[in-house]
C-alpha cells in the first residue's frame, strides 16, 4: 500500500503497520522541516515525535481537503512553531539564551562546505516574521511549489509570492556583510 491516502485510512481504523508505512514515507520530510525551524537535532527529534503522534491521533479527520502531504506539511509546520513559542515562553530558555546565537544542527541537505554559511542563513531566516519563514523555509528549504507552500498555509497563491518577496528583503536587510556568505535567493 503506497497510497497516502488509503494508509491514512488504515490508521484511522488502527493498522499499526500503516502507520509505520506512512512514518517511512514522511519521517525525513518531516525531521527536515522541523529542523528548518528549531534549528537543534533534539528539538527537531521532539517535533518529529509529536508530528507522528498527532498523525495517529487525527488520522480519522482527515478530510481529503489537501493532499495527505500538505496535510502532513501544515502539521509540522504548527508543531513546529508551537514548540518555537513554548521554547520561548520557558524561564529555562531566558537562562541559555547564548544557545540560540548560533543554531546547533547541520542540515541534512547543505553540502560540507557550505555549514557555516548555511548556520549564518538560519539564523537570518530564524529573525524573520513567523509567516515569512514559513513561506521562505516550504518554498527555498523543502522546494515545494509555490501552490503547495499556498495550501499548507491556508492562503493564496499571490500572498504567498507577496510573503516570499518580503522575506527576500528581510533577509538581504539582515546579512550584514554580503561578502560573508553568498546566499543566491531567486
Amino acid at each position: 500500500m503506497t497510497d497516502p491516502t488509503q494508509i491514512l485510512k488504515s490508521i484511522a481504523q488502527g493498522n499499526r503497520q500503516a502507520f509505520e508505512e506512512l512514518y517511512q514515507l514522511f519521517k525525513v520530510k518531516v525531521y527536515n522541516t522541523a529542523l528548518s525551524y528549531v534549528q537543534n537535532v533534539e528539538d527537531a527529534e521532539e517535533v518529529t515525535q509529536d508530528v507522528f503522534t498527532t498523525i495517529y491521533r487525527k488520522a480519522n479527520q482527515f478530510q481529503g481537503n489537501s493532499s495527505v502531504n500538505t496535510w502532513i506539511y501544515r502539521i509540522t509546520v504548527n508543531s513546529s512553531l508551537n514548540f518555537i513559542k513554548k521554547r520561548n515562553r520557558s524561564v529555562f530558555s531566558v537562562f541559555n539564551s547564548n544557545t540560540m546565537d548560533s543554531p546547533n544542527f547541520e542540515h541534512p541537505g547543505v553540502q560540507m562546505e557550505n555549514k557555516e554559511s548555511s548556520a549564518f542563513l538560519f539564523k537570518a531566516i530564524d529573525s524573520l516574521p513567523e509567516s515569512q519563514k514559513t513561506a521562505f523555509i516550504l518554498s527555498f528549504v523543502e522546494e515545494l511549489p509555490r501552490q503547495e507552500v499556498a495550501d499548507i498555509m491556508e492562503i493564496s497563491l499571490k500572498a504567498t509570492e507577496s510573503l516570499l518577496q518580503r522575506a527576500k528583503v528581510n533577509l538581504r536587510e539582515n546579512v550584514s556583510s554580503p561578502k560573508e556568505i553568498e546566499i543566491t535567493i531567486v
